[in-house]
């Protein structure tokens, strides 16, 4: 018999992949989402593999899904600026409530828990790279403050749950993510300027677009948190790519490898919008033996690949743009 994972926020864009991932590598899934961000479409077609049941419901409230369980993998949260400034209490009840929920459903079954965390933990940061022992510079009434404060309640508590109950626990702390699935009207960086740009239309570029990220393409940060999933480590472990660019490089390279017209246009940037951002992933290469295989044009040319393709119920759905959100 399949080994049995639990995913929530399984429906949304890691989570999905995340999701078809574990039923390739012959587990049996159960995905929690409630759907707030994420999108039944995501995973629709793997109820055909008959090891994948889908429960729409809030991680806080969720029931124990019963039988021998492996692993309960908590993704569930919203992840993009534009969805956790307009859902700034679940998000910060999905990070408190939802993950005691998890952690409890973990504990009862003597599973493998793994929060999903954030490199928005380190905040605007002041160490360069982030390591896992830096503590982070973060404005805890802040914009950002109600998904920064949620991550790193979370992690707390996972540390709590591990150290008082001995739940076998562990951290990963996801540095930018992109690939086929994000929603294009979710307001990151990535969906904006392709879409932007596929439409002709200016790419908007908050600030002077010197600030950096470091962008992973999906297959890979699957990869990372699977192999997190089957050690023993507690982590925290960054899982991130290394190569930095700044937003601007960004834009030009998106515009370039479509070979759209679009001129950048540069819009106010919002507060607290972090400078740099890329991970030391020193640990995770000796831990997991993980480092990230896509460069960064290949994976954006599936990216827009997928974003270029019409897709079922989106159509007509608002566009943000770049500007109007920081890069995330």
């Amino acid at each position: 018999m399949a080994e049995k994972v639990m995913v929530t926020g399984g429906a949304g864009f890691v989570g999905s992949h995340l999701c078809e991932r574990l039923l390739a590598d012959g587990f049996e899934v159960v995905c929690v989402d409630d759907l707030s961000t994420g999108r039944a479409e995501n995973v629709a077609r793997l109820t055909d593999t008959g090891r994948f049941r889908f429960v729409e419901c809030d991680a806080a409230e969720c029931e124990d899904p019963g039988g021998d369980l492996a692993a309960v993998l908590h993704f569930a949260s919203p992840a993009s600026p534009v969805d956790y400034l307009r859902l700034p209490i679940e998000t910060l009840m999905v990070g408190s409530a939802g993950t005691r929920r998890m952690l409890d459903v973990a504990r009862a079954h003597g599973a493998r828990f793994l929060l999903a965390s954030t490199s928005e933990v380190y905040g605007d940061a002041l160490v360069h790279p982030q390591p896992e022992s830096y503590w982070g510079n973060v404005n805890p009434v802040g914009p950002r403050s109600v998904y920064d404060e949620a991550k790193r309640f979370g992690e707390a508590l996972t540390t709590a749950y591990r150290t008082t109950y001995g739940v076998r626990t562990g951290i990963v702390r996801l540095f930018n993510t992109y690939g086929p699935r994000m929603r294009r009207g979710d307001g990151r960086v990535i969906p904006a300027f392709i879409n932007q740009a596929l439409r002709g239309v200016p790419l908007t570029l908050a600030g002077d677009g010197r600030q950096t990220r470091s962008l992973c393409y999906i297959d890979d940060m699957v990869e990372g948190v699977l192999r997190m999933m089957r050690s023993a480590h507690a982590g925290p472990c960054n899982l991130g790519s290394t190569h930095e660019i700044s937003m601007v490089e960004l834009a030009e390279l998106i515009r370039d490898l479509i070979g759209s017209g679009s001129v950048i246009e540069n819009v106010p940037r919002m507060a607290d919008d972090p400078q740099v951002r890329r991970p030391d992933t020193s640990l995770a290469r000796a831990v997991l033996g993980w480092e990230p295989r896509v460069p960064l044009a290949e994976g954006l040319l599936r990216t827009v690949e997928w974003f270029a393709a019409p897709e079922p119920g989106e159509a007509g759905a608002p566009i943000p743009d770049a500007g109007q959100v920081p890069p995330s």
